[in-house]
């Protein structure tokens, strides 16, 4: 990979997480997909050569779960989702280069190619383990067959991961107390041969890697632990018949297994961009000058809760196979709705097909979800949210000024009119065009999509101040001449967000060929020179009514599929049994207000139980310039002879307070309900100031 500023001379290729073909799309999934479109398209106005691929995960055995459940085949199960995925994302304009799936034939010989490849190299190797065995059924227990209880964290955990708890990856054997799902009866371990690839062998690689690694911050931070800490083995077989078969089974002793689904998985981002390179011919694409030869150009968008699989295993698995590495990888956050967690099973989701059928446009969504938050940050959807963003941003800003403009333009000019674009209206255009430039060189989809957004306020106040209606032709049309070349920079910036919109726009404009085949040069290309008048607005604003329809819908609909159970339980979960956040805060503080925050990074040097206090702890903590005497609520959460040479961090310029009799002077940072203490990653002394 380089390490250049996009555009660059060799082919990018950018993927989305694989959506497992297991259930219906909602709006929360498609951040990662619209977010990875818009990010591929933007690499186009640069005049990048990039590709923009995916596929659907067939494999792993959710899908073999549910499809026993419907008594029909994992294929026939996985390819029904696939098949739906395939026509709604065009839907919402996310336009794949190419969209395989995990069990076509062009994956299943590249992920045994790449299984060859490590065992050539060395990189594999056979060793018994103890996998859970259900003598019921009498069958071997693989992943979401097999549910107990996290060795690391003591959550409920179920198949493959810790997903209650501490989100940990989960090998075969790994799960205390297990219990079939087939029959609800206590399973039992038994010895079992599996293969291994040699993860551990790659540690140094990957410490340099994630040096190297560009992206979002939590993509870069988040596998840190894992990569600095005792890198395990991966198991890479399972016992199941859905999944691609080991290589070479007879030979290689693995005759009744086939791979982990998160071998083969990320292998389709190869396989899609190889049948992408078939289709269009090497000369247009080339998938393996991007894999194999030279530099690359590789950028993975992903949803936050499988960053490990993309810094971890996959670069070991490209590297032991002499692949090359990605360039990058985004890790998008959550998208939640009404500040609470998405919930399939019931019903609270506002799902991809449901939104088409209430009449919006796909593009609003889009825009909704790349520009409400930054990449890697979570997002709150609200139809109220939603209202507003559309309502204030695209129909009061960018339509109400493309309307105006080429209206004006075009009933006193016939469209251009005969003047020079004025200096500062071509200044701004420039500076927006490198604030574009520089957010996507930054992965910050959010920041190019605002861009376009401030040039369009730009011209909206420009045309309101000029008041061209009270000027003569002659004063306006320097004015309206700077307007129409605002508005064709606006289609153009606006492109990767808003596609069928910025092509509406350009279509208004009357500027030749499509404005998806436009680069940022030419925002400063001088427009037609006529056009007629525009057909109406980009944008209409949603109005309160319907809003509240919208909103009784969904209630109504969570109430019936809800109706019977435990209130509270169906709010702290969500249907994959991770925990509900509250919303983000809307009001936001400004930079001076935090640096008025003193935290310092603290070490407790005492604890002790106050008596009277059923929560509360006396902690003595050191600050570097001095010792605090501080109140905590810690004691029913942690225990108490633990935390001496505990790291925190204390705000130390809390007023002081007193707290059953205790004065308490400072505050020390924990998370959530179960008072995650917040510390530091390094070696930070007691007194450092947090900046």
């Amino acid at each position: 990979m380089t390490h250049e500023e996009f555009p660059t001379e060799h082919p990018a290729l950018v993927t989305c997480g694989l959506p497992y073909a297991n259930g219906d799309l909602h709006v929360g999934h498609l951040r990662t997909y619209v977010s990875g479109d818009a990010f591929s398209r933007g690499l186009r106005r640069l005049g990048q050569d990039v590709a923009f691929v995916s596929g659907s995960d067939m494999h792993g055995t959710p899908i073999a779960v549910n499809a026993e459940k419907e008594g029909v085949s994992p294929e026939e199960f996985a390819l029904r989702h696939h098949e739906q995925y395939e026509e709604t994302f065009p839907r919402f304009n996310v336009d794949f280069d190419n969209y395989g799936h995990t069990h076509d034939e062009t994956n299943v010989e590249l992920t045994q190619a790449f299984v060859r490849a490590w065992e050539a190299n060395d990189h594999v190797y056979e060793k018994a383990i103890q996998v859970a065995y259900d003598p019921d059924a009498d069958q071997w227990l693989p992943d979401r067959y097999v549910e107990g209880e996290c060795p690391y964290c003591g959550e409920h955990a179920r198949g493959d991961e810790c997903d209650e708890g501490c989100q940990r990856h989960l090998e075969p054997g790994d799960i205390v107390d297990p219990v079939s799902t087939l029959t609800g009866n206590p399973a039992e371990y038994r010895e079992r041969e599996h293969k291994f690839l040699r993860l551990s062998e790659f540690q140094e690689y990957l410490s340099g890697f994630i040096n190297r690694l560009e992206g979002t911050s939590n993509a870069q931070n988040q596998p840190r632990e894992w990569i600095e800490g005792e890198l395990q083995d991966l198991c890479i077989t399972r016992d199941m018949d859905w999944g691609i078969d080991y290589p070479d089974e007879e030979a290689n002793g693995a005759d009744d297994l086939v791979l982990y689904v998160w071998v083969d998985a990320p292998v389709e981002y190869v396989a899609s961009s190889k049948q992408y390179s078939e289709r269009v011919g090497d000369e247009t694409y080339d998938w393996e000058e991007v894999w194999t030869e030279g530099d690359s150009e590789i950028v993975h968008v992903i949803g936050r809760d499988i960053i490990q699989h993309h810094t971890v295993f996959w670069p070991s698995m490209l590297k032991a196979a002499d692949y090359n590495e990605p360039r990058a990888v985004c890790a998008t956050g959550f998208v939640n709705l009404n500040g609470e967690a998405f919930s399939t099973s019931r019903n609270r989701a506002i799902w991809a097909d449901e939104y088409l059928a209430e009449g919006f446009h796909p593009d609003l969504l889009r825009y909704y979800l790349a520009t409400a938050a930054g990449f890697e940050r979570d997002v709150n959807f609200s139809w109220e949210r939603f209202q507003e963003r559309v309502n204030t941003e695209l129909a009061d800003v960018v339509g109400n000024f493309v309307n105006r403009a080429l209206l004006f333009a075009a009933r006193n000019f016939d469209g251009t009119p005969d003047a020079e674009l004025t200096d500062e209206t071509e200044t701004r255009i420039a500076a927006a065009m490198d604030d574009y430039e520089d957010a996507l060189n930054d992965y910050d989809v959010r920041s190019a999509g605002e861009t376009a957004v401030a040039l369009a306020r730009y011209g909206n106040e420009y045309i309101q101040n000029a008041a061209p209606w009270k000027l003569d032709d002659d004063e306006a049309a320097p004015v309206i001449r700077d307007c129409v070349q605002l508005v064709k920079a606006v289609a153009v910036l606006l492109q990767p967000i808003t596609p069928e919109k910025a092509e509406d726009a350009w279509d208004q404009l009357g500027a030749e060929g499509r404005v998806a085949d436009a680069t940022v040069a030419d925002c400063l290309q001088a427009p037609p020179e006529t056009f007629p008048e525009p057909d109406g607005p980009l944008f209409e604003k949603i109005d309160d009514e319907r809003v509240a329809e919208l909103n009784e819908k969904l209630e109504t609909r969570v109430a019936e599929a809800t109706a019977g159970e435990d209130d509270e339980a169906a709010n702290d979960e969500t249907d994959d049994g991770t925990a509900a956040f509250e919303a983000l805060a809307d009001d936001r503080i400004d930079f001076g207000t935090f640096q008025d925050l003193d935290l310092r990074v603290g070490r407790i040097e005492g604890a002790d139980e106050i008596e009277g206090a059923d929560d509360l702890l006396r902690l003595s903590v050191d600050i570097g310039i001095e010792t605090r005497q501080i109140v905590a609520g810690l004691k029913q959460l942690h225990d108490v002879a633990d935390l001496p040479g505990t790291k925190v961090v204390v705000v130390a310029n809390l007023e002081q307070a007193e707290l059953f009799g205790v004065e308490s002077d400072g505050m020390v940072l924990a998370a959530g309900e179960e008072a995650d203490l917040l510390t530091t990653h390094g070696d930070a002394a007691p007194g450092t100031k947090i900046k």
